[in-house]
């Protein structure tokens, strides 16, 4: 089986995807013990390292086969102050330079679509020249979780690198489809708790949802985002300005608007509901709303696979968009 070391593990839905697509993990790094409680909860087989990712020592996991990590996305995110390489949270030169030391035929990164905008031209310049320097073929989108299944409009800019002799065989994937209306995905849950307005509030979320927004140690809390987000879910028929312990019950009147609970974030975000989430309520919602949905994981992650496995692609040429190695 494939290997794989993943950075900034968080909650696990970038492992979880890249689990499903064929990776085996060989190390987790994170520094929050509630993300790392959670990894240990779910996948007890998983070596979760629970330290400072530039403490890491990489010469054990030298020669894995794919290096993949969600880097803090604040110093490049539109709702804060988009410091990029001047903000103290900026690990891209930790991951690079690990990168350097590990030498993986494969690389995933991961970061809010902020990232991909002219601002951070430059960086993204830096970033290429880097990776090129270490022998590497790379190309970036933004692709929308709502394109693979998740019923969240969630854009997320993905970096791929692999080997440049392995560049033939790489090739982006191709979106499965809408997800569901937010009504649709959670029905059962809004109205486990036997809620009399359940079905016209389904009928009323009939819509994406936007996106989640887990916010920082150093701000957000157990909500749904800022003002212009509340809005959105408002549409939504949702009360945005904090998750509920449980879902409505009988007594709840049938034409408010529930709150979500953290399951319900977490399935909306592309979790199966098997996987547990450890601590409070805001460590654990940070979790969910920090992750990259699991079904984005899976669909690059497999790309990526086939590309390890010189696996020649079976796209149509001329369905695929222009690669944007020399553009970066």
């Amino acid at each position: 089986m494939l290997t794989v070391l993943e950075i900034c593990a968080g909650g696990g839905g970038q492992a979880l995807g890249l689990e499903d697509a064929g990776f085996e993990a060989v190390g987790l790094v994170e520094n929050d013990r509630h993300a790392c409680a959670t990894l240990r909860a779910n996948r007890p087989g998983w070596r979760v390292l629970e330290s400072d990712v530039r403490a890491l020592d990489s010469a054990e996991f030298r020669g894995v086969d794919l290096f993949a990590g969600g880097v803090p996305c604040p110093p490049f995110s539109v709702a804060g102050k988009q410091l990029g390489s001047d903000d103290e949270r900026d690990l891209f030169p930790t991951a690079l330079r690990l990168i350097e030391h590990i030498q993986p035929r494969a690389v995933l990164l991961e970061n809010v679509p902020g990232l991909a905008t002219r601002r951070f031209s430059d960086y993204r310049r830096r970033l290429a020249t880097r990776l090129s320097a270490l022998d590497y073929w790379l190309d970036w989108r933004v692709l929308n979780a709502s394109e693979f299944g998740v019923s969240q409009l969630r854009p997320r800019f993905i970096l791929v690198a692999v080997k440049r002799h392995l560049s033939p065989y790489y090739s982006w994937p191709v979106p499965s489809g809408p997800g569901r209306p937010v009504g649709e995905v959670l029905a059962d849950l809004m109205g486990a708790n036997g809620w009399s307005g359940v079905a016209d509030w389904a009928a009323a979320a009939n819509d994406m949802a936007p996106t989640l927004v887990g916010g920082s140690k150093k701000h957000g809390g157990a909500d749904l985002g800022p003002t212009r987000a509340r809005a959105a879910w408002q549409k939504l028929r949702v009360n945005g300005l904090s998750l509920a312990d449980a879902p409505p019950g009988p007594d709840f009147p049938a034409q408010a608007m529930p709150r979500l609970t953290l399951r319900m974030t977490a399935r909306l975000q592309g979790f199966p509901d098997s996987w547990q989430f450890e601590g409070g309520k805001t460590a654990a919602y940070r979790q969910v709303g920090n992750a990259l949905p699991p079904p984005v994981a899976e669909a690059v992650g497999a790309s990526l696979r086939k590309a390890l496995m010189e696996e020649k692609p079976t796209y149509n040429l001329d369905e695929q968009l222009p690669l944007r190695a020399q553009t970066v």
